[in-house]
């Protein structure tokens, strides 16, 4: 199990991690992990695209490296980039300097400022060190895409239960979470449009 949204007790104890844009009146935050992908990225382009929605991308550094043209198609699109390590490891089970390495590897491939820890599992001491050349961006929604145990009907109640202006959204575009992707990924625009909300990538609101 794991929780849809983010209790706001929880994204108190690291102040080194963005939860949420608290300053958004009128935006809403969708992010999208584990890309660039072949074929799905670019479906997830198109759909963005047709609700005039903007988004940020975290890239995985060995898929930016094989694949070069997609971020590029993401950037032409008018989308933001941030990097999500180089081979996806997990901060709770890597030592800091490996950890520490395996992000800046994939910083190097990368140009952002934007780092989301994969699983979005960082310790206080990662954390802290990567805060002083990083924004951290962890999520307020988590949508479930990945999970597939569930529809894509149930990712969008994930999502527009809860949603609210200043929330980062979490979606993947990435093989295994397309299924559920394609089906709520509309949806849930649709419901942001109908609210009078926009979709903006993560960098617009911050000086």
């Amino acid at each position: 199990m794991y929780p849809k949204r983010v209790p706001s007790l929880f994204q108190v104890p690291l102040g080194t991690l963005t939860w949420r844009i608290p300053e958004a009146t009128n935006e809403v935050f969708l992010t999208f992990d584990d890309g660039p992908t072949p074929e799905i990225t670019q479906a997830v382009l198109d759909i963005l695209d047709e609700y005039n929605a903007k988004a940020t991308f975290f890239l995985i550094g060995k898929n930016v490296e094989a694949h070069p043209e997609i971020v590029q198609a993401v950037l032409d699109a008018g989308h933001s980039i941030g990097h999500h390590s180089y081979s996806h490891v997990n901060g709770w089970k890597l030592d800091r300097r490996a950890y520490i390495e395996d992000v800046e590897r994939a910083a190097a491939l990368v140009e952002s400022d934007l780092f989301r820890p994969p699983y979005g599992r960082i310790s206080p001491r990662k954390a802290k060190a990567l805060s002083k050349k990083y924004r951290i961006i962890m999520w307020t929604i988590l949508s479930g895409d990945f999970d597939m145990e569930i529809s894509g009907a149930d990712c969008v109640k994930n999502v527009v239960n809860t949603l609210k202006p200043g929330d980062i959204v979490v979606f993947h575009d990435s093989v295994k979470a397309w299924p559920r992707l394609k089906e709520a990924l509309p949806k849930i625009l649709q419901h942001i449009q109908a609210k009078g909300w926009q979709p903006v990538s993560l960098p617009s609101l911050w000086k």
